[in-house]
């Protein structure tokens, strides 16, 4: 295998001495500065003469920089981008020889490497950063209580869902469509197609099957081979979606009669995979305004937002109970909640939005102090054991001061 004209990691950048420095760059004046463009670009020339001859080349401009496979030669400078005949008649064409690299097949790249036309690629933009920027709005399918009873059973188990809250879980059961399978061996997906809606399996089991060639091809073994197989509650599709890939394996339905359920693509991307960044962003904004974690840096609290996870708890529910070991710690986001100890009338303590509980069994290891019952229905970020101590010894000392009091809070 031919060895790279470029320089490895353990080739140092030459720094061009005062005798090459000459023919290796060249000075321009602010008023006259040039845009370099790539040297595959048919636009694109050798620096001079003297860069382009030279047996070792250099970092900038052609030869194989330190190795004996011979200069790469081009027939102008790169700063000369006046108009030439050539270049208007040929535009559509490919490159004449005379700019292409003549030591190329030398150094292990084919005749025609990277000096075709350039081609671009769009696609949908992987920017979380602009899933708000707009008015979209999740699609909105009405459902009977008894599919959503169906559905809810299906996704449940679902790995994907499992860091939705409740608003983001409600958005994607709104805008599932129901696909019954209606017989056996039918082709869900295709390999080698475009992606078009991820699907989660209500009942029935499917097949994934693989051909070599990266796509379904004529005859009784056009799919390819079995590689793997998926039943209630298990979902497909979701790679071709996340990536912009086509679909990678063939799924085939193997029972008599299934039911799927499908999210399209675009509901798919705005509600699964943005949602872990706005997830992140609304926690940074919320965690600003706790006065106990006021102290810490961004980055501190954005590495606590990541860790979080929202419960939401109807009224009069206890979130923890006074004796429970600690497993958790809680910050309040909404709502009210009340503190009672055993033996003591009336509430402790009460806590409101930007409050925390939960600190003193994980701190010194021993059992819950009080209860804390929702007044109100509430909703809190939980902070497990592990997170708790990894992310919050910055205010640790903080917490140790706060006890629970014995006293009833003012009404």
């Amino acid at each position: 295998m031919a060895e790279s004209a470029f320089p490895s990691a353990q080739q140092p950048l030459r720094v061009g001495t005062k005798d090459d420095k000459a023919a290796a760059f060249q000075k321009i004046s602010e008023e006259d500065e040039y845009e370099v463009t790539s040297p595959t670009d048919p636009t694109f020339r050798s620096a001079n003469a003297a860069a382009a001859s030279s047996s070792t080349g250099s970092p900038f401009f052609g030869g194989s920089y330190g190795e004996n496979s011979g200069p790469i030669r081009f027939n102008r400078s790169p700063f000369d981008n006046g108009p030439r005949e050539e270049d208007e008649e040929g535009a559509d064409e490919f490159p004449p020889e005379d700019i292409r690299p003549t030591g190329a097949a030398n150094q292990g790249f084919p005749n025609n490497y990277a000096l075709g036309r350039r081609t671009s690629v769009s696609a949908e933009s992987l920017n979380p950063t602009s899933a708000g920027s707009d008015s979209w709005t999740p699609p909105y399918h009405e459902k009977t209580e008894e599919q959503l009873s169906r559905l809810k059973t299906a996704v449940s188990s679902n790995f994907l869902f499992s860091h939705l809250d409740d608003d983001q879980f409600k958005s994607v059961l709104d805008a599932l469509v129901e696909k019954p399978i209606p017989a056996k061996g039918i082709k869900v997906i295709s390999q080698g197609d475009a992606g078009d809606y991820f699907y989660i399996v209500e009942n029935g089991h499917f097949d994934f099957m693989i051909h070599p060639s990266g796509s379904v091809q004529p005859g009784p073994d056009g799919m390819g081979n079995k590689v793997g197989s998926v039943g209630p509650g298990g979902s497909f599709g979701e790679l071709a979606l996340m990536y912009n890939a086509p679909r990678a394996a063939t799924v085939v339905s193997v029972d008599p009669k299934s039911t799927l359920w499908a999210l399209d693509r675009i509901t798919f991307r705005r509600i699964l995979m943005d949602s872990a960044f706005q997830r992140r962003r609304m926690y940074e904004a919320f965690l600003e305004e706790v006065p106990l974690l006021s102290s810490l840096k961004p980055y501190e609290r954005a590495k606590i937002a990541d860790a979080l996870d929202a419960i939401k708890y109807p009224a009069g529910s206890t979130i923890i109970a006074e004796g429970d070991p600690g497993d958790a710690f809680y910050l309040l986001e909404s709502g009210e909640a009340d503190a009672f100890k055993n033996g003591v009338e009336g509430p402790v303590k009460s806590y409101k939005r930007g409050d925390y509980f939960g600190e003193l069994a994980l701190l010194d290891d021993k059992p819950r102090a009080a209860s804390i019952v929702a007044k109100t229905e509430v909703k809190v970020a939980k902070l497990g054991r592990d997170g708790f101590k990894r992310l919050l010894g910055p205010v640790e000392d903080i917490m140790r001061r706060a006890e629970y009091e014995s006293k009833p809070v003012p009404a």
